[in-house]
């Protein structure tokens, strides 16, 4: 069920090590916020892991707070260095590849149900 504005109370997510779901082969996510149409994420990368070609209806905006990774979007290349974003629009095909441990935040839009936990 979609939460609505009256529904959906402040959050305030603190940092632990502990709330990861494993996403792919050496990619862990924690789900930070949810709001009625955002969702926050922080995803750990481990050096070599690949996210394979997909696409999805959200719109997925995206911080690089540490590490080095290559895009793939819209048969593009990107490379991104901590201190970089990006911005994909929903329903453009991206992949990536991690060239090193990394750290992304990434906020999604509307929200992924897949991700709320």
């Amino acid at each position: 069920m979609k939460p609505s504005p009256s529904t959906v109370r402040p959050q305030v997510c603190h940092a632990s090590p502990t709330g990861y779901v494993p996403a792919l082969a050496g990619i862990a996510r924690r789900t930070m916020g949810v709001g009625v149409h955002t969702l926050l994420t922080e995803f750990k990368l481990a050096k070599g892991a690949v996210v394979p070609c997909h696409s999805h209806p959200q719109e997925q905006t995206g911080y690089l707070v540490s590490g080095h990774l290559r895009f793939l979007i819209a048969g593009v290349e990107h490379v991104a260095h901590a201190g970089d974003s990006w911005t994909i629009p929903g329903g453009v095909e991206h992949s990536a590849n991690v060239l090193e441990d990394s750290v992304a935040i990434e906020v999604f839009s509307p929200v992924r149900d897949d991700y709320r936990s």
